[in-house]
């Protein structure tokens, strides 16, 4: 790219070789920006001071223009003439630049070099031990129900894990490592970072006093979990300055985060549990007095159960049953009585079994002897013997006494129909009113079973909380998180910060070469646009 600068330097400096000063050894970039300025100035004075014809005739228009005021914009082109010519910036002005600014290259590599080293042997090596950690969404099924049910869907299972992922880096566990393992008593934890000091040395709020706070924060900072995003596996990672701290570190965090979870749960369970029993007095107290009501209202209307009946049920329905055994009974006696009277009227009384007595019998035996009697009398001795008529008469006594035999029979039949309608007329009574009382109690009883149910559903309700009560207290010793350690951490072979020195080294040389050409080309640009000969340059 063609120069203006340069061809207008070339053109006056052989009128200034007289006056020019001689060759200066360059201290700095500022020392050799500082020659040009002047070299120009001198150039420039010059070049307004010999005779332009040309120009002489363009300056009277030009005055004859009217001023225009100033604006901002034109004050900032005032303060840098180059800003208007900075599109003719070239890949030769950038390596002149970047010539005359390798002295700030070379410095800003060699410091940089030197921080990245002077980190690399100040900043404390950091050990880092792994955990493999299996955290199940559910807990283990110890018993049916519960303090937490368990959910099934993929997405709650997830949220529940990534709950349990967050706690352990909780505050609860770290507390409870730091007191385990007397991390506020350790130098490591309580030696605050370089770049924490130098922020405490800017910050308006000064650091907490307490070796245990301070502990805490620190190992808040040295740890770190993430889980796999296909599976239930957490990795645990920590950080100290030494191997086998880090492997203590990460294994007491495992042991603190099993017992969190196992505390977290039983703590649940006692909540619920003491709810409970602050329930169950009321609950109890209120079984009680349902209890009471129903024996209560028994006593009152006279409701007495036998076998989950009624008394006055059984007692109607065995009245009935009398009721109809009477009624047979009647049924039979009538029915025996009009038969004695047919057998009376046709003279059947000496052959009829209905006549069934002792007495009867007796006389009907005797009856049958004397018959036979008188029946071989006749054959032997005639019709006429003597003995006959003794017989005969013995005959018409015993006829006389069946009749008579029959016709006590016969009262006692009457006699007993009509205790039989006597009795079944006082059952059938007794059982009206039975059945008055009968229907008296099952409209007791239907507001007795409203008490019952009342009863029972408050007693069902109690041995619920009981039982329940009894369970999860219970519940609270067993520990059923179901956390596996799949991974155990083991002591690091080598150390994860800060890496090798030949890696600061490359690393420092290479922000410095880079912060040092930014530098270089920062100068030139501004150089560039401070001088004011791009358009006499141009136009010459």
């Amino acid at each position: 790219m063609y120069r203006l600068q340069k061809a207008g330097h070339k053109q006056v400096r052989p009128l200034d070789e007289k006056t020019a000063p001689a060759a200066k050894t360059h201290g700095s970039l500022l020392d050799d920006l500082v020659d040009d300025d002047e070299v120009f100035e001198r150039t420039v004075l010059k070049e307004h001071l010999e005779p332009k014809p040309a120009a002489a005739a363009v300056e009277p228009a030009l005055a004859a223009r009217p001023v225009k005021a100033s604006s901002p914009s034109g004050s900032l082109a005032a303060a840098l003439p180059g800003l208007s010519h900075i599109d003719r910036i070239g890949v030769d002005d950038v390596l002149i630049w970047l010539r005359r600014g390798i002295v700030w290259i070379v410095l800003a590599i060699i410091l940089c070099v030197a921080a990245a080293l002077s980190y690399a042997y100040m900043t404390p090596p950091r050990y880092t031990a792994y955990t493999d950690i299996v955290v199940n969404p559910s807990n283990l099924n110890v018993v049916n129900d519960g303090v937490f049910s368990p959910n099934q869907q993929r997405d709650t299972q997830i949220l529940e894990v990534e709950s349990k992922l967050r706690t352990i880096t909780s505050r609860n566990v770290l507390a409870r490592v730091v007191e385990e393992l007397k991390l506020d008593q350790d130098p490591e934890f309580m030696s605050p970072p370089p770049l924490a000091r130098l922020k405490a040395m800017f910050s308006s709020r000064p650091e907490d006093g307490d070796n245990r706070l301070g502990a805490l924060r620190s190992l808040g900072d040295r740890v770190a979990a993430e889980r796999d995003p296909r599976s239930f596996v957490v990795t645990l990672s920590v950080w100290t300055n030494d191997a086998d701290k880090s492997v203590t570190v990460s294994k007491a965090i495992v042991k603190a985060f099993e017992t969190e979870l196992f505390q977290t749960t039983s703590d649940s369970s006692q909540r619920v549990v003491d709810d409970l029993r602050k329930r169950l007095e009321e609950m109890r107290e209120n079984v009680t007095a349902a209890e009471k009501r129903v024996a209560d209202f028994r006593r009152e209307n006279g409701l007495q159960e036998n076998n989950g009946q009624l008394v006055s049920n059984l007692a109607s329905g065995e009245l009935n049953a009398q009721v109809l055994a009477a009624q047979q009974r009647v049924i039979q006696e009538e029915s025996r009585l009009k038969q004695m009277e047919a057998a009376i009227a046709q003279n059947r009384t000496q052959s009829d079994a209905i006549f069934d007595s002792q007495t009867m019998n007796t006389i009907r035996a005797q009856y049958s002897t004397l018959q036979q009697q008188i029946g071989a009398m006749t054959l032997t001795y005639g019709a006429r013997h003597p003995r006959l008529a003794t017989a005969g008469a013995e005959r018409a006594m015993l006829e006389r006494g069946m009749a008579d035999e029959a016709r006590r029979i016969l009262q006692a039949a009457k006699t007993n129909v009509a205790e039989a309608r006597s009795s079944l007329d006082a059952l059938r009574l007794k059982a009206v009113a039975e059945r008055a009382n009968v229907f008296t109690d099952n409209e007791a009883q239907v507001r007795l079973r409203d008490l019952e149910r009342d009863a029972r559903s408050a007693a069902a309700i109690y041995e619920t909380y009981l039982t329940r009560s009894r369970q999860l207290a219970e519940q609270q010793s067993i520990d059923s998180t179901n956390v596996r350690v799949i991974s155990q951490p083991v002591a690091p072979n080598s150390r994860s910060w800060p890496p090798g020195k030949l890696v600061f080294l490359v690393a420092g040389g290479a922000g410095g070469l880079f912060l040092g050409l930014a530098i270089a080309i920062a100068l030139g640009l501004w150089g560039y646009l401070r001088r004011d000969d791009h358009t006499e340059a141009a136009a010459r």
